[in-house]
């Protein structure tokens, strides 16, 4: 593992053509862009965190059966600052940065009076997000950097506050049947009481001759009020369906004032975000339509979500799927002296891995004062999950597990909102290292695999059959990479019905890990 996790990536800024074993559907046309940390170290110094290397996007294009690829490191301010310092001088997650010892401790200290919450780093390192036609890497802070889907040039820097007062912002939208883009931020600082912000950017927005972007035109939907004013809740996606976005306001929650004080204590920002496992998790529901939240309590046990999967209606009922944890000790995993651990290591180390679950929660709609107390309001058939009423008129629910050890969950993004089956993923066992690929049967709760010893394929990219009515018609796609020199690097390409491998498409160039990706059809590249 240690030829793999922590090892900085290096550019392949020039197309090269890849050698293609197995025969690609001549259908797949188009370019899938990943991202994620490639640089863990400038100079001298180095990062603490995975979650800290500085953002290496790289690009799969298709066409004709074949595949070309290319990489280049993210250009955001962040990057720019520290290579020009041949050192690390913007703290990230992990990593808090300190000036210059030289400069005296009243300089310092005024310096972070101005940033109490901080202007963040730029290096968005998770995922990539379009907003009508403008594309940026994104990561979770205020801050996106537009990119070329082309040649990954870095266009430049744009701040969300600049249209909309958020500090923070998913890198994991929704994009509906229009193409309007659907995301969720949070308002920590500025007008009114702190409060999460849930907005649509129109998929018409964009204006690329006037050199205008489509976040100009973003629109508010709705707000939600912290729980608590001094602890936010963290969160990293949210659930969509046809009428309704699903807010998970779980109790892994930033500190403020340890936040505020970070710098003073030694502390990096990681180390502000807090579980209570003795506090409940909030379930909120908003019309997407008319911004109206659902005056239902809905509540449950604490628990710990990155990922959501689906969400749908069904007969009066909200069903949404995500991906749970016990506790928030999968971050701490991900510091790389852990991640460079051998394997033998690492186990030991991790035996109280929480792994993480499929978890189905099911939301009746039809609620009122009349409703019968203490008695399960799910009528649903196939799950176990219940929401029950109590006396006060809140509604406690409880999960279905329909699969575990999955993660970084990807669909057949057209059944997206509507009742679905099948879900790919990474198999997670007992590491944050997935070496499968798993699709599973959310009805039948049965699953299948993809395994090749001593490979790590990325999160699966599902890309449908032109002109496909059935869900699991068309590819899945996964870049793998293995410690083994004889193995080179490759695009995976499998028959998303059975994981059976069609092609692979092998690299001759260095692949990094990553995070997220984002297929762009041919079409939507000119």
């Amino acid at each position: 593992m240690q030829t793999i996790f922590g090892k900085n990536g290096t550019e392949t800024p020039e197309p090269v053509q890849a050698t293609v074993r197995g025969c690609i559907p001549d259908w797949l046309e188009g370019t899938l862009i990943r991202n994620g940390p490639g640089l863990f170290s400038v100079g001298d110094a180095q990062y603490n965190h995975w979650f800290d290397g500085l953002s290496l996007i790289h690009s799969f294009t298709f066409k004709n059966g074949e595949v070309s690829y290319r990489s280049k490191f993210l250009e955001s301010n962040t990057y720019k600052r520290n290579i020009r310092a041949d050192r690390i001088v913007v703290s990230e997650f992990g990593t808090m940065v300190y000036p210059d010892p030289c400069k005296n401790i009243f300089s310092r200290f005024f310096t972070h009076l101005s940033n109490v919450i901080p202007d963040f780093t730029d290096n968005n390192l998770v995922n990539i997000i379009q907003y009508g036609k403008d594309y940026y890497a994104a990561s979770e802070v205020n801050y996106i950097n537009e990119i070329n889907p082309s040649t990954l040039e870095t266009i430049g820097r744009t701040n969300y506050r600049n249209y909309i007062s958020l500090n923070l912002a998913t890198a994991h939208p929704h994009y509906d049947e229009e193409g309007n883009t659907y995301n969720m931020g949070t308002a920590i600082m500025g007008l009114g009481k702190p409060k999460y912000v849930i907005f649509k950017v129109p998929h018409n927005a964009s204006d690329p001759e006037q050199k205008k972007p489509a976040l100009r035109k973003v629109q508010q939907v709705c707000s939600i009020p912290f729980r608590s004013l001094l602890f936010p809740s963290y969160y990293h996606s949210f659930g969509m369906t046809e009428n309704y976005i699903i807010f998970v306001e779980q109790p892994f929650k930033l500190d403020m004032v340890n936040l505020a004080t970070a710098y003073f204590r030694g502390a990096n920002w990681g180390n502000c975000l807090k579980f209570d496992e003795n506090e409940t998790t909030l379930f909120h529901l908003v019309n997407r339509h008319t911004g109206k939240r659902v005056s239902t309590l809905f509540y449950g046990d604490a628990l710990v979500t990155f990922h959501h999967i689906n969400a749908y209606e069904e007969q009066d009922h909200v069903v949404f799927d995500l991906i749970t944890y016990k506790d928030s000790n999968l971050y701490n995993m991900f510091y790389l002296k852990n991640m460079t651990q051998d394997t033998s290591k690492l186990i030991e180390s991790n035996k109280g891995f929480s792994p993480p679950v499929c978890t189905r929660f099911v939301l009746p709609l039809n609620i009122s004062t009349e409703s019968e107390r203490k008695v399960n309001l799910v009528t649903l058939k196939n799950t176990s999950a219940t929401a029950v009423i109590q006396g006060d008129g809140s509604v406690y629910c409880t999960p279905d597990t329909i699969f575990q050890g999955l993660e970084l969950p990807r669909i057949n993004y057209n059944f997206n909102t509507k009742k679905y089956r099948y879900v790919y993923g990474s198999r997670v066992e007992w590491s944050p290292h997935p070496n499968k690929i798993a699709k599973v049967d959310v009805e039948k709760r049965t699953h299948v695999e993809w395994f090749q010893e001593n490979c790590y394929p990325s999160e699966p990219v599902f890309v449908p059959s032109p002109g496909a009515t059935e869900e699991d018609d068309g590819v899945i796609l996964s870049s793998v990479i293995s410690p083994d020199p004889s193995v080179s690097p490759f695009m995976l390409v499998l028959n998303a019905r059975t994981l059976e491998e069609l092609a692979r498409a092998e690299i001759p160039a260095t692949i990094h890990l990553d995070l997220h990706g984002y297929f762009i059809p041919a079409s939507e590249t000119h």
